[in-house]
This record gives structure tokens, C-alpha cells and sequence, in this order.
């Protein structure tokens, strides 16, 4: 990876990811550069948030200003700011509701392919976009890649009225829930003017079951266990992303 890549993009930032390393930054960049392969000319472009779908969305659209013809539907109001700065066209789930590819990022990806995801706070949007997609292209770092989910706390998505019923009903499943808030103590508020429980459940063995407890509290508007959405996972890995597809066990690298 040349270093003038990573000069590029040094202005990227994102307030909810930790500071990371040079070698961290170059393997987001590698990834998400490895998922513009999947973008075909008059693509319906799902644009994730966080700092690598960041990066996937700079490669796009230097794509665009080369001539390529795609609208993307952005999953949270940061993407949608980012992509109008950049040039690329947009359209919205009320004028068209099926995504040819979705391209995204995760904060954790097991084996199987489910993911945690909602670092950054777009879980919601972020999941509605990847159920119209028929395509989900997850792009991470090595660090995302994990055995088993559950070290990174799990984001819920709570209405405010039921925000204290609902972490009592999650702290009962055997969490330890706390509200996610902002670096002046007010609590975060999602794009939907929702408040998100981030909840530390440690390992969990059957992501599935807990995505059903979740889903059927009342008061939960959305949580962040992607169960059986993603079809690919780019993972860099050193001067490697490596390719893992759902239900498969082959793992393809290119050198980047």
C-alpha cells in the first residue's frame, strides 16, 4: 500500500470510532477499495456509514467523476452530507425501494457472516437499507474479525419513552446496558430521534436466538445483530483482503 493513499484520506474522520493505527487506516482503505468491484454501471448503491464504508464511498466517487452512472441511497444524514460533497447522485427508499449492492462496514463478523454493527449509531437506517439490497458487501479491518460475537457492546435502538423498560427487559437476558451519550453526558440521539442502549452481553453463542429476544421487546426499534444479511466480507489483512461468502468456507485474497 503506498503512503500517499493514506495522505489522501488523512482528513477522514469519524467521532465514534477510536483513533487507529497507520496500519489499521491502510488495511480500511485496501477493503474498501476491493469493494468497488462489485458497483456496475445504473447500480442502486446502498452507502454505509462509519470510517471504511467512508473510504468505499471516496472510491465511488472518484468511479462517478470517471464517468460511472450509479444513484446511491445513503443509511444515515453523515453518509448523505458526505456523498452531496462528493458528487454523487442520490435518490431515496421513497422513490426506489430494491438496492442492487449495499456496501458497509461492521464492528464485528464471525464466521457465519453475522455481524454486530452500530459503532457509529446508524444501526437502524443502516439495516433497513441492507434488507432491500440484494446484495450486502461488508468492508473491515483485520480487528473485525472475531471467533465468536460479543466483545464489542451490542447497539440497541430504543424509542424514549420505553428507554428504561426496555434496558431493564436486556439487563434481565444477562447484559450490562448502558445509554450511549455524548462527550457532554446528553444522551445520543439517532437520526430517528432515537436513544441507543449499548449492551454488553460478552460472547454470544447464538446470535440468531438473542437477534429474536431483542426484536420482540416492545419498544426496540431495531438492534444491531445483522443475522444471514451479508453476502461477502472484505477483510484486509496486511497487504491482503481476504473474501469470505456466506455459507462457504473458501477464502479468496488479493494483494492490493
Amino acid at each position: 500500500m503506498r503512503r500517499r493513499d493514506c495522505r489522501w484520506y488523512a482528513f477522514e474522520f469519524d467521532p465514534f470510532y477510536s483513533i487507529m493505527s497507520v496500519d489499521k487506516d491502510e488495511e480500511k482503505i485496501a477493503a474498501a477499495r476491493a469493494s468497488i468491484r462489485f458497483v456496475r454501471e445504473g447500480d442502486i448503491v446502498g452507502l454505509g456509514s462509519g470510517s471504511t464504508a467512508s473510504y468505499a464511498i471516496r472510491f465511488l466517487a472518484d468511479r462517478v467523476r470517471e464517468g460511472l452512472k450509479i444513484r446511491g441511497i445513503p443509511t444515515s444524514a453523515a453518509t448523505k452530507t458526505l456523498a452531496e460533497s462528493l458528487g454523487i447522485p442520490l435518490t431515496t427508499l421513497d422513490e426506489l425501494q430494491e438496492i442492487d449492492v449495499d456496501i458497509d462496514g461492521a464492528d464485528e463478523i464471525d464466521p457465519q457472516l453475522h455481524l454486530i454493527k452500530g459503532g457509529g449509531g446508524a444501526l437502524l437506517r443502516e439495516k433497513v437499507i441492507a434488507s432491500a439490497a440484494r446484495k450486502l458487501v461488508i468492508v473491515a479491518d483485520s480487528s473485525k474479525q472475531v471467533s465468536i460475537l460479543g466483545k464489542f457492546p451490542l447497539p440497541v435502538e430504543v424509542i424514549t419513552f420505553a428507554q428504561a423498560l426496555v434496558a431493564k427487559k436486556i439487563a434481565a437476558l444477562g447484559a450490562t446496558v448502558t445509554v450511549r451519550r455524548l462527550a457532554n453526558g446528553a444522551p445520543y440521539i439517532t437520526d430517528e430521534g432515537h436513544r441507543i442502549l449499548d449492551c454488553s452481553f460478552g460472547e454470544i453463542p447464538d446470535p440468531p436466538k438473542l437477534a429474536r429476544a431483542l426484536q420482540s421487546i416492545p419498544g426496540v426499534a431495531g438492534h444491531g445483530l445483522f443475522i444471514d444479511m451479508a453476502s461477502v466480507a472484505l477483510i484486509a489483512k496486511g497487504d491482503e483482503v481476504l473474501e469470505l461468502k456466506r455459507n462457504q468456507d473458501a477464502i479468496q485474497s488479493e494483494n492490493t
